[in-house]
């Protein structure tokens, strides 16, 4: 049971990871060169991984589901705002994964049949994103596994195409970007699972397990994205998955890599904006949320341009870093596990504070990043509140007895 449970996460994971998405944020690292952009991929996604690991703990000690879990923080009122704001992010991802598959479909449909039609494909993407939804998560395990597998084998052919061109390998940073934003723009794509990673270790028999597994399937999977995306888009000089993909000679092949891992991935998406809505009202049922949001997901894709992919990546970063800095703080320093009934304002404050130190460090280069300046920084203030707080509430309570 054990080990078919950590199996299935651990499936689970890696797809998550092997998407058009995050090849092309890897493709973003190109002007850095090869070796560069390796070490920003592999330092990012460490950082990104232990992140996600004790996002994933804090779901298996609790047993609540990720933005339910926030509650410790800033209180079940508070993990309201929370869920509307991973709504929003995950509706966001939706589109940008339908619109990015949809017009990588059509470039490859375009190449080789003369076919272009991008709406026809977000359509398609978007039905089949609905099918998973209907089939249900419990009912996707061998379904899941035969893709996953397919995608890793399709993904390790474009490695190999892409990697025995020396021209990759001994290509050289161009500073056009800083090494520090190519880290961030690797821990960025992890944060965005954040709120994620709890819905599935919260349900664990075996969190540690559970959660070590989906770390490490994530973070291979991850990083071995982003590698192929940066050695492809040097060995094709452009980011453009569709042409990237026609440059290695993968032709059809190449379709199976796209439509697969873009409904895959983001199934993961819509599942956790179900949840995140739950937390706010059980009025409707999740299935009916998820089928919603792929129907606003797709049409925000059709009707609205989607360009500042990498704005957006830190967005993401600037609401979620400074979340799971005060959630580390509370659950791992000050042992807080309570949810809270109403709203938490000392939580509320010490997010909006990380959420400024973050938008404001996007102005300053540091060698990793900003994320992990910006959560060492945000964790210590929160430490050191929560720790005066509690001395008060103490204070407060004996001076109370004494009079009474």
């Amino acid at each position: 049971m054990k080990r078919k449970e950590v199996l299935n996460n651990s499936l689970l994971w890696f797809g998550a990871a092997v998407s058009v998405a995050e090849i092309f944020t890897g493709s973003l690292l190109a002007p850095l060169g090869f070796k560069k952009g390796l070490v920003a991929i592999f330092i990012g996604h460490i950082i990104g991984g232990i992140l996600m690991y004790l996002a994933g703990m804090i779901g298996g000690k609790t047993k609540l589901e990720s933005i339910k879990s926030s509650g410790i923080s800033v209180g079940r009122v508070g993990s309201y705002g929370f869920s509307i704001l991973n709504i929003l992010q995950l509706i966001g991802w939706t589109a940008v994964m339908i619109i990015g598959g949809a017009r990588a479909l059509n470039g490859i449909f375009n190449s080789l049949w003369g076919f272009d039609n991008i709406n026809v494909f977000s359509i398609l993407i978007c039905a089949l994103i609905i099918l998973w939804v209907i089939i249900g998560l419990e009912n996707l395990g061998k379904i899941n596994s035969v893709i996953i597998s397919s995608l890793f084998i399709l993904s390790l052919i474009l490695a190999g195409i892409v990697f025995k061109d020396s021209a990759v390998v001994s290509s050289v940073d161009t500073n056009e970007i800083s090494m520090g934003l190519g880290i961030e723009l690797s821990v960025a794509m992890c944060l965005s699972w954040l709120p994620l990673i709890g819905d599935y270790t919260s349900q664990s028999k075996y969190p540690k397990a559970v959660t070590m597994a989906s770390v490490l399937a994530y973070f291979f999977g991850g990083s071995l994205m982003y590698a192929i995306g940066l050695g492809s888009s040097i060995y094709a000089n452009t980011s453009d998955i569709s042409q990237i993909l026609l440059a290695a000679g993968l032709g059809t092949v190449a379709l199976l890599i796209v439509l697969l891992s873009t409904v895959t991935t983001t199934f993961l998406d819509v599942y956790s904006a179900g949840v995140s809505f739950e937390n706010i009202s059980q009025r409707f049922g999740r299935k009916k949320v998820m089928t919603i949001i792929s129907i606003i997901g797709l049409l925000i894709a059709i009707y609205f341009n989607i360009e500042h992919y990498e704005s957006f990546l830190l967005l993401i970063g600037s609401v979620f870093s400074p979340m799971i800095s005060i959630m580390i703080a509370d659950v791992f320093i000050s042992k807080k596990m309570q949810v809270s009934k109403g709203i938490d304002i000392t939580g509320i404050v010490l997010w909006l504070i990380g959420f400024i130190l973050y938008r404001m460090s996007l102005s300053i280069s540091t060698p990793l990043g900003n994320s992990v300046p910006v959560i060492f920084l945000t964790v210590l203030i929160a430490t050191v509140v929560r720790k005066i707080e509690s001395n008060n509430i103490k204070e407060g309570e004996y001076q109370y007895g004494k009079n009474n």
